[in-house]
């Protein structure tokens, strides 16, 4: 067995020791305390998205008119969580991102008809209000990974997460990004239902000195690389009481998203899209697909099955056979991955090879950490 596998959790104690205490955060809802459904047998690319160079300075107001905006374009529109199988989001919204040698710029556009907010301490539980959320996995091996959620207010919330928390992560809430900079601008009236409002636009900027902390790669980021990248957000149903917005009892949150988690737990970075920086003009560079997805999502197959597995059996499976689970014969693998186990966690390795490229060796372990060698 690897030491990397027994060695694992001194790696997170040690990310904890540099970035402080790990916050307990209270029990997380049920939309986020992770779902262990296994994702379905077919590869289903997630979205992706080409981010440019600022032509010149981005001035953060909030407001996404500005010249620097302007050719830049959209996302996709954001949709349910769980994909295409629940109903379209009653409002829109959209992102555009930006890069230069300082910053990751993001501006989202949420349409909302009554723009409300009543967080103002920075981090607190953000989603609580109506929000939106930026996840950042920059070597996308789904540890290590950043989250920022912020209201109508401008009110912020950053977390480190050392694993997602089905894996026993826990946030850091202790950890900041010094050099942030955000702003909301509100079309219509913040708080008073007495009217009908467009919506919401927010302009963040991300220092990538803090972003390369735990990139484990080069920042600002060399023209092509991609990192892996969510945005969420939450929206309350309310009622006007008193001539206040108060949210609905008993109705859950919707989440809608710009890349589809398959479940209601955006702490899955294996389904978040594809950043890929550019140098290029804008609209003259091309989104390169991930040749290794095909690859990533069979492993991560297995980490799920072997989780249910565990739960049936007490150990961990030892070959494919003992998962009910076949190669779809897309991912490019030379041979079947090989299964490694110890009490407590396992190692899958598993060599893809693709036309006119070279091999690739991939890990996944217990823990859903994967990357290649």
């Amino acid at each position: 067995m690897r030491p990397r596998i027994l060695l694992a959790s001194l790696a997170l104690v040690a990310v904890i020791l540099i970035f402080g205490i790990v916050a307990a955060v209270g029990r997380l809802p049920v939309s986020r305390a992770g779902d262990l459904r296994a994702p379905g047998a077919e590869y289903v690319p997630p979205r992706g998205y080409v981010c440019y160079r600022a032509a010149g300075p981005v001035d953060i107001n909030g407001r996404l008119d500005k010249a620097v905006w302007q050719d830049v374009p959209w996302t996709d529109l954001f949709v349910d969580i769980e994909g295409a199988a629940r109903a379209r989001p009653r409002f829109r919204t959209r992102v555009k991102m930006l890069w230069d040698s300082e910053f990751f710029y993001v501006g989202a556009e949420l349409e909302e008809p009554h723009v409300w907010g009543t967080l103002t301490q920075h981090d607190s539980v953000i989603f609580h209000d109506n929000d939106f959320e930026v996840f950042i996995d920059p070597n996308g091996d789904n540890h290590e990974y950043y989250e920022f959620e912020i209201n109508a207010l401008n009110t912020g919330w950053d977390l480190l997460l050392p694993r997602p928390y089905k894996d026993g992560g826990a946030a850091v809430v202790s950890w900041e990004i010094p050099g942030l900079k955000t702003a909301v601008h509100v079309d219509g009236t913040l708080n008073d239902p007495r009217d009908m409002d467009k919506g919401w636009t927010v302009e963040i900027a991300f220092p990538w000195k803090v972003l390369g902390e735990l990139a484990h790669k080069p920042v600002p980021p060399p023209d092509g690389d991609q990192w892996r990248v969510n945005f969420s957000r939450v929206e309350w149903r309310h009622e006007v009481v008193e001539g206040k917005y108060r949210k609905v009892a008993g109705k859950r949150e919707d989440n809608w998203v710009w890349s589809p988690q398959g479940v209601i737990d955006m702490h899955r970075p294996e389904t978040w899209g594809y950043v890929q920086f550019s140098t290029a003009k804008v609209g003259e560079a091309t989104l390169q697909p991930d040749a290794a997805g095909p690859a990533r999502h069979f492993l991560h197959r297995i980490y799920y099955a072997q989780r249910k597995y565990r739960e049936k059996h007490g150990a961990y499976a030892k070959t494919l056979k003992d998962l009910d689970l076949t190669s779809s014969g897309n991912e490019g693998l030379t041979a079947l991955p090989k299964i490694e186990t110890t009490e407590s966690g396992f190692e899958v390795t598993a060599e893809i090879k693709h036309t006119g490229s070279r091999a690739q060796r991939w890990h996944i372990r217990q823990d859903s950490k994967i990357w290649m060698d």
